[in-house]
């Protein structure tokens, strides 16, 4: 019993950290950032990202600013359980477009003694909570939240308006399909678009 007990105190912990916050608001950069220092302290590092973002490169996370760090698409959460085995630090970008079960598996890390870092939205074009991020949040030990400033305002802003006319929740975009608005902006925009709608 002692030795149990003496081997639990001693027993490597993990936890998970999410970043969340507006397009343009720089959670990938900050994940990048938190990524390449655990690697500088020769950590064993492994990102993971959905296979549905492709806007800048296949097999990497790359922030807005073109910083980049070397990643692993898969189309499933649970892949990153099997892919994730032999490492120290977990890294997840965009994970408001994996399916549920990312919420498991960051626990499941977490549960092994990793530290697992989170990026992604935590509302989509409609201001509504995205996908699995509500649960991200809810489980997590850690949660910066980032934001954007207002491209109308000046403020600051944690909201991704969509400039273009679709209603696909997932639609992945840049500059010339979105744009980060403050609170008082994005509701005036949300409210004279579903006048012109009537």
């Amino acid at each position: 019993m002692f030795l149990e007990n003496t081997f639990n105190q001693h027993q490597k912990s993990g936890w998970i950290e999410v970043i969340c916050g507006s397009m343009f608001s720089g959670k990938t950069e900050e994940l990048i950032r938190r990524l390449k220092r655990a690697e500088f302290a020769k950590q064993r590092v492994e990102i993971f990202k959905p296979t549905v973002d492709t806007r800048y490169a296949e097999r990497e996370v790359v922030s807005h600013n073109q910083n980049s760090i070397s990643s692993t698409p898969v189309e499933y959460s649970s892949a990153i359980l099997l892919l994730a085995d032999d490492c120290d630090v977990v890294g997840i970008d965009e994970a408001q477009f994996f399916d549920d079960g990312i919420v498991d598996v960051a626990n499941a890390l977490a549960n092994q003694g990793k530290r697992v870092i989170v990026a992604g939205l935590d509302m989509d074009f409609k201001g509504r909570p995205f996908g699995p991020m509500p649960n991200l949040l809810a489980t997590a030990e850690y949660i910066t939240k980032v934001h954007a400033i207002c491209v109308r305002t000046g403020n600051l802003a944690n909201y991704s308006h969509r400039k273009i006319d679709s209603e696909r929740l997932v639609e992945l975009g840049e500059t010339s399909e979105y744009e980060p608005l403050s609170r008082s902006a994005f509701w005036e925009e949300y409210n004279k678009q579903k006048v012109e709608k009537l």
